[in-house]
């Protein structure tokens, strides 16, 4: 999302956790890509989080307003019901739920008419997956802020919006999908038969971030490939 957002111009603030060498290499795609951006550290979750980041998030801005927040910021999901404890049920919620709603409210003052916020939802929150409860109900938190906060900023001209991706094979979740037969058995649950891509979502994310979308507020787009839409007779 980062590398496509540079390309198109947007000048890209990365945020990280920990992984500062992803950030690094995801500044250094951006440039390849001809865009440009800096990077801010702030542990999500934690007390002070929102004033971290945007204590960077403006010190590299300057006198720049703000037009594009994404959501991208998730931590992984837990156990099932009688498995999650309540530090890692806790914790989900106040990276996955908390944290973008307060980077919302913080960003709001830099955002200029036609701003656009996207946020990261998920398809599982149209799934039944016992292993994913409480991760997918985070995921349905983010969709209804999005169709109330794009009511309530909608009079400033900002959208805001959602994308829901399915299984996405990335860097970091490759190995997940090295399961003997998982790739296929989701493939077969998939109405475009394969996994996705980052590029699949990352260009939804674009489209909602441009232009063209100024008419698309308060939705959900799934980009999953359609994962799951039903049986296949």
């Amino acid at each position: 999302m980062a590398t496509r957002l540079a390309a198109e111009g947007a000048t890209v603030i990365v945020h990280f956790g920990t992984d500062e060498g992803g950030a690094a290499a995801t500044l250094d795609a951006m440039e390849h890509a001809g865009g440009t951006g800096f990077a801010v550290r702030a542990e999500l979750g934690v007390d002070g989080d929102v004033e971290t980041l945007f204590a960077g998030v403006e010190a590299g801005l300057g006198d720049r307003p703000l037009d594009i927040v994404v959501n991208n910021a998730a931590a992984a999901p837990a156990s099932a019901l009688g498995v999650t404890t309540r530090a890692e049920f806790d914790h989900l919620f106040a990276v996955n739920v908390r944290a973008p709603y307060f980077i919302i409210e913080r960003a709001l003052p830099l955002l200029r008419e036609g701003a656009r916020i996207i946020s990261i939802s998920s398809a599982a929150t149209r799934m039944a997956n016992a292993s994913q409860t409480s991760f997918a109900m985070t995921k349905g938190a983010i969709e209804t802020m999005t169709k109330t906060l794009a009511a309530q900023l909608g009079p400033q001209g900002i959208t805001v919006n959602a994308v829901a991706p399915g299984a996405t094979r990335t860097a970091s979740n490759g190995a997940v999908f090295d399961v003997p037969g998982l790739t296929e058995q989701i493939s077969g649950m998939t109405a475009l038969s394969r996994l996705g891509a980052p590029d699949d979502v990352a260009d939804v994310v674009t489209f909602l971030a441009s232009d063209a979308a100024r008419w698309v507020t308060g939705q959900i787009l799934d980009a999953s490939g359609g994962l799951f839409l039903g049986p296949r007779i």
